[in-house]
């Protein structure tokens, strides 16, 4: 028997690690974190852990989010883990000696729109109730802040202790100061499926063998869903495709992050400006979404009413797999290693235009890149983290797993090692989504 924990297919650390790390270097590329931190939490604590990753590690969702560490218009579930996070980062920093890029910035948004700044308020008052201190800003002060929009705003909102850490830099350190504890990362390894005894995990099946185990942890991001339906779990969970831009720096130092309805701005470390438009995005058809379908519509009639139909990249990506797939052959995980959708064309023009209105200083910036990037959704935009028959799922992050990454981690490290839980994990136990949707959808 073994005391090993198990991380089923996740892509949750980066592939640049240094050779101290004992990884061979490669590309740099993109993906979400949560689960890394999971590894480091319980390699701190002597667990032996190894991480299985289907392609590279941060090969996809944790390096092509907005690095935003945010408190800030939070649903009230998630506000202990995200507050916890921001401490976590820190407190990470100061133990590993491992640098990423956070810093509490503070994320100010501004807008023109009397409902929504009345929103802010009362958000605000029940912030306060959780320990969290915001600030609204008169539309003087909402103006004199952010004098480089060249606008005039009626008002603002700003949480200080936000703050922003670098996508392609967070999950590279964390990996590096797991390594260095002794866990173990596996790269081009799918898991294809649990092995069970008595109803029990006792190890997880790899496209290159089994490792015992008697703990498994399911952080599989946007195949997260297709992996459960092999074990006859429903998971409802929909991918969003979201379209982002970045700009070479410009002479003048723009705000490190700007929020408006038209787009959001966030300076990256190396200077350069990533936009996107906050809620906008595209829903590709696929079998899942068809499945999950009636769960989703509370979503997409509120916060996200801005999603739009999308193409055909759900399909070829093969995340929302309606088949059945076998543990001794390729499955679609080994087929389609990395996901990485293509932006939408039109989205971007839209997005540098409105950079380009907002910030007119980047009016001659040259875009270095384009991307999108796939959003593991849940019907009420929270995670679903806890038990389900066989092992721990940790997914459905719904664009959340940077900024609440420390937090979810160490929760779900908690929950895989018997500890207390450093929270409450009940608000966010997969089995709510086997009622209703309707009323329970999370509303930032």
């Amino acid at each position: 028997m073994t005391n090993e924990i198990r991380l089923a297919p996740s892509a949750a650390t980066h592939p640049d690690f240094n050779q101290a790390a004992g990884l061979r270097r490669r590309r740099r590329d993109r993906r979400r974190h949560h689960v890394v931190f999971t590894a480091y939490y319980l390699a701190k604590r002597g667990v032996s852990v190894a991480l299985a990753e289907k392609g590279r590690i941060g090969a996809e969702q944790s390096n092509r989010n907005w690095g935003w560490c945010r408190q800030q218009s939070r649903d009230a579930r998630e506000m202990p883990i995200a507050s916890k996070s921001l401490d976590l980062r820190d407190q990470f920093v100061a133990e590993s000696g491992e640098d990423t890029g956070f810093h509490r910035c503070g994320l100010l948004y501004l807008s023109n729109d009397e409902a929504v700044i009345s929103r802010w308020a009362s958000w605000r008052d029940f912030a306060r109730t959780a320990g969290v201190t915001t600030q609204m800003l008169s539309g003087r002060e909402a103006s004199e802040r952010r004098r480089a929009t060249g606008r005039t705003w009626k008002g603002g909102v700003i949480s200080p202790t936000d703050g922003t850490a670098d996508p392609g830099r967070a999950a590279l350190a964390v990996g590096t100061a797991l390594v260095k504890l002794g866990g173990s990362v596996h790269q081009n390894c799918a898991a294809r499926g649990i092995e069970l005894e008595g109803g029990r995990v006792s190890g997880v099946i790899t496209e290159v063998g089994v490792i015992k185990t008697r703990t498994a942890v399911l952080a599989g991001g946007a195949w997260a869903s297709s992996f459960c339906r092999q074990l006859g779990i429903r998971f409802p969970q929909a991918t969003v495709r979201q379209s982002i831009l970045s700009v070479s720096p410009v002479e003048h130092r723009l705000p490190d992050v700007v929020v408006s309805a038209d787009v959001s701005v966030t300076r990256r470390s190396d200077g350069r400006y990533a936009f996107a438009i906050s809620g906008r995005g595209h829903v590709d058809p696929a079998w899942q979404l068809l499945r999950f379908a009636p769960q989703f519509l509370p979503m997409f009639a509120k916060p996200w009413r801005n999603i739009r139909p999308g193409g055909l990249e759900g399909i070829r990506g093969g995340h929302e797999t309606p088949m059945r797939w076998r543990l001794d052959a390729p499955t679609p995980m080994e087929r389609v290693r990395i996901l990485d959708p293509k932006p939408n064309v039109s989205m971007i023009r839209k997005i540098q235009r409105r950079a380009v209105e907002l910030l007119p200083q980047l009016r001659d910036a040259p875009i270095t890149h384009t991307w999108a990037g796939c959003i593991d959704s849940t019907p009420d935009g929270v995670p679903g983290i806890g038990d389900v028959p066989g092992f721990i799922l940790a997914a459905g992050f719904s664009g959340h797993g940077f900024g609440i990454g420390p937090g979810a981690g160490h929760l779900i490290a908690d929950l895989a090692s018997g500890a207390q839980p450093i929270f409450d994990p009940a608000p966010f136990r997969p089995e709510r989504f086997s009622g209703s949707a309707w009323g329970k959808v999370a509303d930032f």
